[in-house]
């Protein structure tokens, strides 16, 4: 006899480069206004070095390399933001910054798919902002790399192209917050736990995508990510 009144939901995770098992999802946490030019390119106003803020993404929105994403609904500006991924094996609160990259288990490339006017719509109003963030197919993924392969650089290249044509192209050392930053402050919030990732915000360029769009992500030493734009699924 089943312990639960319904089938429950199947593991979230996402492949791991050079391994057949799997890195288990827990939470999908994100940073917002991590670029200082991205932040200048959407004409926030916001202070420059304000500490980072945090919204989730529903872990069932992972859509692995390769895969298809369904124009989603109620939108007419859908766009993309390339970002590195960071995967947590080693839970903790309050994790000093010194030893947050400990907790670390590896890196990957994600694309944080955003219906950019019902985010407007939402700072405007001062409401959540996941009404524009965290939908259907909203989290694209590459396959992990761990970190005791690749290290910890922090001047690795991020980029995205659609179609073959580059739109955003970048290094993570120019992240205003660091990972080691985003770990420990995070971990003020939510006590973090193993299965958590965390999507690290997204440098400037960003842009709208349209049904047949085929998109690219890479970051240096990392697995790559392509994904194609599909119409929307009828109702």
């Amino acid at each position: 006899m089943s312990a639960f009144v319904i089938d429950p939901p199947e593991v979230a995770s996402l492949p791991v480069e050079g391994e057949q098992a799997r890195f288990p999802v827990r939470r999908i946490y994100c940073v917002g206004r991590n670029y200082l030019a991205h932040v200048r390119e959407m004409n926030e106003g916001a202070d420059e070095r304000d500490p980072p803020f945090f919204f989730q993404k529903p872990r069932d929105s992972i859509v692995e390399d390769g895969g298809s994403v369904p124009y989603p609904t109620l939108t007419k500006s859908l766009h993309h933001e390339v970002e590195l991924v960071v995967a947590i094996a080693k839970g903790g609160a309050n994790i000093p910054q010194a030893e947050a990259l400990e907790h670390v288990y590896g890196y990957g490339v994600g694309i944080d798919l955003t219906r950019r006017d019902l985010q407007t719509v939402a700072k405007d109003k001062g409401w959540p902002w996941e009404m524009g963030k965290s939908f259907d197919h909203s989290a694209p993924f590459g396959a992990l790399a761990p970190a005791s392969r690749v290290g910890h650089r922090a001047d690795l290249t991020i980029k995205l192209s659609v179609n073959g044509k580059v739109r955003q192209t970048s290094t993570v050392a120019h992240m205003t917050w660091s990972v080691p930053e985003i770990v420990s402050k995070l971990s003020e919030h939510y006590r973090l736990e193993p299965g958590d990732v965390i999507m690290t915000g997204t440098p400037e360029g960003v842009g709208e995508v349209l049904a047949g769009d085929v998109l690219e992500a890479a970051i240096d030493g990392l697995p790559g990510l392509k994904i194609t734009i599909t119409e929307p699924v009828a109702s």
